[in-house]
């Protein structure tokens, strides 16, 4: 490796200590209550090394998001290059949303689970419009999923929109209940394993847009 290489790959190295620290102190303290200098206090180094990568706190909380919805859409995207049964695919997609969340908690807390009031960052912004496209784009793999299936006719239903985000609503809610859930080991509810209760949701999903015979 050269040392240009290796310099480009340490930068790199560097910028994703950043945003993982960030993510950390965010979900830990509150995204208001966090600056640039606590996350540079964190990953020791000056604050001035953190401007080097983002010019401010909104720079960096809409790096971190545009960059979970990134991660995420490659993945659905792949499933959806690569899967040819339309139902087979969706659910895949479903499930790799949960599973994105649940190893991801703190990208998946903020970039999902944060009021926007909080954001601190103006919608007109350049760095919001950026980050609400991979937003929308990331979207769109469940909506090109439902579509199919649609169009294949293993599913039925009428609103491609509001069936795209209530699709969402129900798999959101089952990840934002997960990560609460069992990462507290609540001992006042007898939740039954995970792994059930992920495929459980599913198959309900799924069952409920079948056509009926």
């Amino acid at each position: 490796m050269g040392i240009a290489e290796r310099r480009a790959r340490e930068k790199e190295l560097l910028r994703s200590k950043i945003l993982d620290a960030a993510s950390q102190l965010f979900v830990e303290e509150g995204l208001p209550n966090v600056s640039l200098r606590k996350i540079a206090n964190r990953i020791e180094y000056s604050p001035a090394t953190i401007y080097l990568y983002f010019k401010d706190k909104s720079h960096l909380f809409s790096s971190l998001c545009g960059e979970t919805f990134a991660q995420l859409k490659d993945e659905l995207e792949r499933l959806e290059r690569e899967e040819t049964d339309p139902v087979l695919c969706l659910r895949k997609g479903l499930r790799s949303y949960i599973d994105f969340g649940l190893q991801h908690p703190n990208q998946y807390v903020l970039t999902f689970n944060t009021p926007r009031h909080q954001y601190e960052l103006e919608e007109s912004s350049q760095d919001f419009k950026e980050t609400n496209q991979v937003a929308l784009e990331t979207f769109d793999c469940l909506r090109r999923a439902l579509e199919r299936c649609r169009k294949a006719g293993v599913l039925e239903f009428e609103d491609l929109e509001a069936t795209s985000q209530t699709t969402w609503m129900f798999i959101h809610g089952i990840t934002s209940l997960l990560l609460l859930q069992f990462t507290q080991n609540d001992p006042h509810f007898p939740w039954v394993d995970k792994e059930r209760l992920i495929e459980n949701g599913l198959d309900m999903i799924l069952r409920g847009l079948r056509p009926c015979r």
